[in-house]
């Protein structure tokens, strides 16, 4: 089954002149303020393609020049690959996908408490993950607790691909972890080359605010960058204390950040399909909380992607996420104004829009059923209204004429699948029905939903020949199926 395809771009919150002062500003900054990067080896690299490099101050200043040649060489768009028919991506324009994402520490299971994560969390995300229609793409979203740190790149990115098909990303804990899981990756392609000719497994590297590349995180670049694998650099500015308090202010300090990753990448390996990545947060200046559920954040969201479709860019977003601690009201609507002005504005790589709560601290599961919902609206929203001889339905209403009904007509039946959008958890039966049928809110329907999707039995992704090969190189590899949490539904 081909994928579903939606475009956005129709809400622009900056005007082309302000779209030019952001860039001009972020120049400046790039060119004047630089970039701390306390690396021998990038700092060389940088002075080589003809960046202005302090070595005292471990601080590269980026020419207009650079930083123009640099974007030009960075895929507009990239292909990122399910390993099962129609579940491909592909990432750029003004096309909208949304995923996962987080790293929470915490989870909220469906007995309805709060505890750390687990290895199991992580498999069973990625088994919801898979069977949520409007999920693209799965970052992994926790944590886990329960395993060695040495070990959490290898085992929680193969949870992730033993219990989804989608397209794979996560975080960097290691340098051997990340070789690992791109050895890993390779063996299930078949070999190395079918892995960058169509990878189906991408990584995230960090940048600090404001303006700095830590000696890991850019090692990280450099490493995924040589393998040409797809690559966010994700910046996480936040708005009054590592950044501006004005959103312009953190636009530009964003957009430089963002920037640099495109800019280091390319000078690695040109053509590396890397993300303009963005987790711009706001402050509450009474309290200190970093908020991510804000919806100046989700106005910066908007900002972002219209500057990466500016340098013709493919680009990760974050919205979808809420402060909300339960899912709960606040959570509903912060949830969904974010991820309504990140689809409408045309993000393409819009993570974090399932499941998280208390500023991404917690993954929930139900919360990960209600977004699905919420995420389905906005792709409703983006598919818009089809016009044609058809739908306009004069037959239809010749034929009914005046005082009589639609309800058996060949029309309704023909179109009332796909022309109305059903969320999964919302209630929407008459009043005495839903009584009758327990009284349950969406919370609740929501963890019935959730409850019944990973009771469905599972295919084998990875085929079990390789699974055992895998293993025996890998002895550090958990096998859930004979745990003790394997048993548990929720981790």
């Amino acid at each position: 089954m081909k994928h579903p395809i939606y475009e956005g771009g129709h809400y622009r919150v900056l005007s082309d002149k302000e779209i030019r002062q952001v860039h001009e500003t972020t120049v400046r900054v790039l060119e004047n303020v630089g970039f701390e990067m306390n690396h021998p080896e990038a700092l060389a690299l940088f002075e080589e393609k003809g960046a202005r490099v302090d070595h005292d101050l471990h601080r590269v200043y980026v020419p207009r020049e650079m930083v123009s040649r640099m974007i030009k060489q960075a895929p507009e768009e990239f292909v990122f690959y399910g390993r099962e028919p129609g579940k491909s991506i592909t990432i750029g324009g003004k096309q909208v996908h949304f995923g996962t994402g987080g790293l929470a520490l915490y989870v909220l299971d469906l007995d309805r408490e709060k505890r750390p994560a687990k290895l199991q969390d992580v498999a069973n995300f990625a088994k919801l993950a898979d069977r949520l229609e409007n999920l693209d793409f799965f970052i992994i979203p926790v944590y886990p607790h329960d395993i060695n740190i040495d070990t959490v790149d290898i085992n929680s990115k193969y949870q992730a691909m033993l219990n989804t098909g989608k397209p794979v990303m996560g975080g960097i804990f290691s340098q051997q972890g990340l070789e690992d899981i791109i050895e890993i990756s390779s063996i299930i392609a078949g070999g190395m080359d079918n892995l960058k000719r169509k990878p189906f497994i991408g990584f995230i590297s960090s940048i600090t605010s404001p303006l700095k590349l830590s000696p890991d995180h850019a090692d990280y670049i450099m490493q995924v960058a040589r393998y040409g694998l797809p690559l966010a650099t994700s910046t996480a500015p936040a708005a009054g204390a590592t950044a501006p308090v004005t959103l312009a202010g953190t636009l530009v300090q964003q957009n430089a950040e963002a920037l640099m990753g495109v800019i280091f990448s390319q000078l690695v390996n040109p053509g590396t399909p890397v993300l303009y990545s963005a987790v711009p947060v706001t402050m509450d200046m009474r309290t200190m909380s970093f908020l991510m559920g804000s919806i100046e954040s989700g106005l910066m969201n908007a900002a972002i992607t219209q500057m990466a479709h500016h340098y013709r860019l493919p680009c990760y977003l974050t919205v979808g996420t809420t402060d909300s601690k339960l899912p709960d009201a606040q959570a509903a609507h912060e949830s969904a104004s974010t991820a309504m002005l990140a689809a409408l504005a045309g993000g393409n790589f819009i993570h974090e829009a399932f499941g998280m709560l208390d500023g991404a601290m917690t993954a929930s599961y139900a919360q990960y059923v209600i977004d699905n919902d919420i995420i389905g609206s906005c792709l409703r929203t983006l598919r818009g209204i089809e016009v044609n001889e058809d739908t306009l339905a004069y037959d239809a209403i010749a034929k009914v004429g005046p005082g009589g009904n639609f309800l058996s007509e060949e029309h309704t039946v023909r179109y009332m699948r796909t022309e109305l959008y059903s969320p999964l958890s919302s209630v929407r039966q008459p009043y005495q029905h839903w009584l009758d049928a327990g009284s349950k809110d969406s919370w609740k329907r929501a963890e019935d939903i959730v409850e019944q999707l990973l009771s469905e039995p599972s295919e084998k992704i990875i085929p079990a020949e390789v699974d055992s090969m895998i293993r025996a190189k890998y002895p550090d590899l958990v096998d859930l199926s004979v745990t003790e949490d394997s048993r548990s539904k929720t981790g």
